[in-house]
């Protein structure tokens, strides 16, 4: 978008430039404010190591310096709880450092539904739908994951719409990419035991 640009406010009805409303202003920031974006950190973690997180791929360099403002930094040692099935889903996670593994204890033994490694993210079905947690997650090796949590979603979407939209088009390819994912293996699941049968 061109700093010139003007926009209709839909509350005032008033022609503005794009600039001067607050939802738009992190995609109009001076050259020195985009420098100062590259050097931001947040406990360590930089705008251009959000860029291996696959939902967050498409962002700029200040948009992700902002969606920094909205996250906080958790570390986890080997075989720690990162959430247990049942806990209220109050956030979802983007895994930066390490590997952790989502599992399910079905008759007191342990089945590995996925395992997660950087780039990718977790929790964000309970975090839509306001549910409970539907696995354990546990860190398989020493792990650094960001939380963003559902109050910090709320207060994205209502600050910086701008922000909120890659951010969702992110997420939605990533469940859209699962989805297909867990049809496959269904199709496969049923093929096998039509065969089994045969």
């Amino acid at each position: 978008m061109l700093e010139g640009t003007w926009v209709l406010s839909d509350a005032s009805g008033e022609w503005r430039r794009a600039s001067d409303h607050s939802e738009l202003k992190t995609l109009f920031r001076s050259k020195d404010a985009a420098g100062a974006a590259a050097a931001k950190s947040l406990h360590g973690i930089t705008p251009s190591s959000l860029r291996r997180i696959r939902i967050l791929s498409d962002m700029d360099e200040r948009q992700l310096a902002s969606f920094l403002d909205y996250m906080e930094v958790l570390h986890f040692a080997p075989n720690a709880t990162v959430c247990r099935r049942g806990d209220a889903g109050d956030g979802m996670f983007l895994v930066v450092q390490g590997e952790l593994r989502a599992r399910v204890l079905i008759d007191g033994r342990e089945s590995t539904l996925a395992t997660m490694e950087v780039g990718e993210c977790f929790g964000e079905l309970a975090v839509i739908d306001e549910s409970t947690r539907s696995a354990d997650v546990l860190s398989n090796t020493e792990s650094v994951v960001l939380k963003i949590s559902s109050d910090a979603l709320k207060k994205l979407f209502r600050e910086a719409p701008a922000l909120a939209a890659p951010f969702l088009l992110g997420l939605s390819r990533t469940l859209t990419g699962r989805i297909r994912h867990l049809t496959k293996r269904f199709e496969d699941s049923v093929h096998f035991a039509r065969t089994a049968q045969g």
